[in-house]
């Protein structure tokens, strides 16, 4: 009686995390980013967030743009579309609450071949990333913490 119950609960223990994996599987819509710059707040009043986060069992996509971005003619205004961009991609692994994600490919090649890793929380349809203090890839001289809620709509 014993060893079934036994290898019952370690199959249970054993898939916990491709289970924890399997939830998170799907496509995010931004919904906030909440951001502290060497641990002051940063305001964000009146700038709008676009953008996607599709996780498979596999890969890990972040794309999002911010600000009032505008078509870019002169350098300046190029410049400006690139500080409003963020973009990252590669493969990942769930290590409880943290979900460690291996950079292939990123907007700023400070984060290409690192390992990012960022606190998770699922509530429903409501995905919460948050990232201890690590570098600001716009400025990293500064140190930055940030929340990036995503709701799912698939």
């Amino acid at each position: 009686m014993n060893r079934p119950v036994c290898t019952f609960v370690f199959l249970v223990l054993l898939s916990a995390p491709c289970l924890a994996q399997q939830s998170l599987v799907g496509t995010y819509r931004l919904v906030s980013i909440d951001r502290e710059l060497d641990g002051q707040p940063q305001p964000q009043p009146g700038r709008e967030r676009h953008g996607y986060l599709v996780i498979t069992p596999q890969t890990f996509l972040v794309f999002y743009t911010e600000g009032d971005r505008k078509h870019g003619a002169s350098d300046g205004e190029k410049a400006a579309l690139w500080d409003s961009l963020t973009a990252v991609a590669g493969t990942y692994r769930l290590d409880g609450s943290k979900i460690i994600v291996s950079v292939d490919t990123a907007w700023n090649e400070i984060y290409v071949g690192t390992q990012q890793t960022r606190d998770w929380r699922l509530q429903g349809k409501r995905l919460s990333l948050s990232s201890g203090p690590r570098p600001y890839g716009r400025d990293t001289s500064k140190t930055v913490v940030q929340r990036q809620n995503w709701e799912k709509i698939e």
